[in-house]
């Protein structure tokens, strides 16, 4: 297959474009290279595949006219290019609204004109399903946790979008959507959870994991904001992978429905009272850190519910958050010169 990878040089990009190649499909990544990593993601697989079966396309998903031109001829379409981080679309609202809502629906209608055969998959978010406010949970030792959804949030949960990064992934969410029902696309919607692994370069508002591992590698401080007990549930971007896989074998049955992806109730850890010391085990070392007022927003918890992706993906996680954060602490260690 030839497969289109928006923001295929950003951490998930360059881990599918790569897990594709080596399954022998042509990948075309097209990707503005405005994230820090881009080029050394993107000279990574230049690294491993050559220019055979990989093309590398330099543009913006707000240039519609240049996606058209690159699109054409895709059987798959990858769409991950996007503004990732709820504080920057705070900042900067219309950058935030550009990016997300309008190149969406860019790529939307690039596939609606250019390749409507094509199977689309677009990376939405557990933010919009809203800070969740009216959930009742309960504080124990080392987390927060469901009152009345131990099996974590399903797809059926009211959306409400809240901060404009939920607004602009919300409509790009429901874009897709529709544009299976009113068109005919093929399209599926992913709604990830805290997706991690190697070549992340993780800051302290997007990708916590890798943030926090970067920091202890490299001796960098590192703030908490809250206590730490919140709670998230961590998929490993190999496990992400394989689900976009079966998606894309299933696309003409399962056209125009949303999934939640992430790591359910038995891959979540709070983000610092648990996971701090799987992180102090690994560097052999207590791990510092300040505290800080929580974010306006923050939930205290968010776990999926992935029983849909199950039935409908046969899909499960298999990499477990102790066995993928040690991966990615090594894959830190080994190339700090990135850092």
């Amino acid at each position: 297959m030839r497969i289109f990878i928006t923001g295929g040089a950003g951490f998930i990009g360059c881990n599918s474009a790569d897990a594709f190649l080596q399954q022998g499909h042509e990948v075309v990544v097209f990707d503005n290279l405005s994230r820090v990593g881009g080029p050394a993601n993107l000279a990574w697989l230049r690294e491993r595949h050559g220019d055979g079966r990989f093309q590398f396309v330099q543009g913006d998903i707000r240039d519609y006219d240049a996606l058209c031109t690159a699109i054409q001829g895709a059987d798959v379409v990858l769409h991950l290019a996007s503004q990732v981080a709820v504080t920057t679309s705070v900042i900067d609202p219309r950058h935030d609204f550009e990016v997300n809502a309008l190149g969406t629906f860019n790529v939307l209608e690039a596939v609606r004109h250019h390749c409507p055969e094509a199977a689309v998959l677009y990376a939405s978010t557990n933010k919009v399903y809203g800070s969740m406010t009216g959930l009742r949970v309960q504080e124990q030792a080392t987390r927060y946790a469901y009152v009345d959804y131990t099996e974590g949030i399903p797809e059926t949960y009211p959306l409400d979008f809240h901060s404009p990064y939920g607004c602009s992934k919300g409509a790009g969410d429901q874009y897709t959507i529709d544009y299976a029902r009113i068109y005919g696309l093929k399209t599926l919607v992913f709604r990830q959870s805290c997706i991690y692994g190697p070549r992340q370069f993780g800051i302290e508002d997007q990708g916590w994991v890798a943030h926090f591992v970067i920091a202890a590698v490299k001796e960098r401080p590192i703030t908490i904001y809250g206590d730490g007990k919140q709670v998230r549930d961590l998929l490993h971007v190999h496990d992400l992978i394989r689900a976009y896989e079966q998606g894309i074998a299933r696309i003409d049955e399962l056209a125009g429905q949303a999934f939640n992806i992430g790591g359910g109730p038995k891959n979540a850890l709070s983000v610092w009272a648990e996971f701090g010391p799987v992180l102090s085990a690994l560097a052999k070392r207590p791990i510092p850190v300040t505290c800080r007022e929580w974010r306006p927003g923050d939930q205290r918890v968010f776990i999926a519910n992935i029983h849909k992706a199950a039935q409908l993906l046969d899909w499960q996680p298999t990499i477990s958050p102790k066995e993928g954060i040690r991966q990615l602490y090594d894959w830190v260690v080994n190339n700090q010169h990135l850092f």
